[in-house]
């Protein structure tokens, strides 16, 4: 039973949920206009007014790893109000025809990896998949600058790329604002992508092409859901650190087949993946002796070959659906 002075215990705890900066009983997702209201893209410097900019101070101030209860509380309330809106995200959208993309996120925009990553997400939504990121920049905003991108034609795409390389990296003062000029010029109202990005990494600004965007200060729940959701497979770009933590976190749960299933993983960029990083030549052979099982790798450069991998595991899920329930 809550006696009178148990109240009297709780109503600081209440009052200091109330005073944060973000909205602790929220059970939608974010978008960018939200997160970036207050910002003006004729002035660059008004990014540390807006929202998303409050938020990340406030949580910078508080310590990333805080010992504060209660703003520890407000942080893991928040980020059930996401896990909730993402429930709601996928009872809207088939989790099968979710793909995600993994990839560096200093990738710059005038890199010729960049732009294959654009074209091929724009093709992909545009066959009915929906995009999924860590919602940052570089590999992350080409996933969602592409699936922007559907429906307008290639040299729409073009002229999208060449207004954004202006300021080839997150770090130039332009790049929030070049993105929004895109979005300005070239609407979206039919195609969805989803981003999940951190404040953990605020230092790195969440991309405004993601249409639904599911922000957390827990990096760990962010980046289990970012490799549990996209149940139609992974892409993975070159990249560094991250994207390796999350190409083993991959082949572990579908080497158990953790939700029933294995899906697809495709790496990117042959040279990377052999020479550079030689992750695939490690992943093979570890499934040859039978270290790994059920993984489904493809390594190629050909977006074709891409796009034809995961129709193909499409297929299959449809004409065996009884195999391809969550568990």
């Amino acid at each position: 039973m809550i006696t009178n002075s148990n109240f009297a215990d709780i109503k600081p705890i209440v009052e200091y949920l109330k005073s944060v900066p973000f909205d602790v009983s929220r059970t939608s997702l974010y978008q960018s206009t939200e997160l970036y209201a207050d910002f003006t893209p004729e002035q660059p410097g008004s990014y540390d007014k807006c929202f998303d900019a409050r938020i990340y101070h406030h949580y910078i101030s508080k310590g990333k790893q805080t010992n504060d209860v209660k703003e520890s509380m407000a942080r893991t309330l928040h980020d059930h109000g996401i896990f909730v809106a993402l429930g709601e995200f996928f009872r809207v959208h088939n989790y099968l025809r979710c793909v995600g993309v993994m990839g560096g996120h200093a990738l710059l925009r005038t890199d010729a990896m960049y732009r294959q990553i654009v074209f091929l997400c724009k093709r992909l939504t545009e066959l009915g998949f929906y995009m999924l990121s860590g919602g940052g920049p570089g590999a992350m905003e080409a996933t969602h600058l592409g699936a922007w991108m559907a429906g307008y034609d290639n040299e729409e795409v073009e002229d999208a790329l060449r207004m954004i390389s202006a300021a080839p990296s997150f770090h130039d003062a332009a790049w929030l604002s070049t993105a929004f000029e895109v979005i300005r010029q070239h609407p979206q109202t039919q195609y969805v992508s989803l981003g999940l990005p951190t404040w953990l990494y605020g230092h790195e600004p969440s991309t405004p092409f993601a249409t639904h965007i599911a922000k957390f200060f827990d990096n760990s729940v962010r980046e289990n859901h970012i490799l549990t959701l996209p149940f139609g497979g992974i892409i993975y770009t070159p990249g560094s650190a991250g994207t390796m933590q999350e190409i083993f976190q991959d082949a572990v749960q579908n080497h158990y087949l953790s939700y029933g299933f294995s899906s697809p993983m495709i790496f990117l960029g042959t040279k990377f993946w052999t020479k550079e990083m030689p992750l695939y030549p490690l992943l093979q052979k570890m499934t040859d002796k039978g270290k790994y099982k059920n993984l489904s790798l493809t390594l190629t450069d050909d977006v074709e070959e891409v796009i034809e991998k995961l129709i193909i595991f499409q297929e299959t899920a449809k004409a065996h659906p009884e195999d391809f329930c969550l568990r």
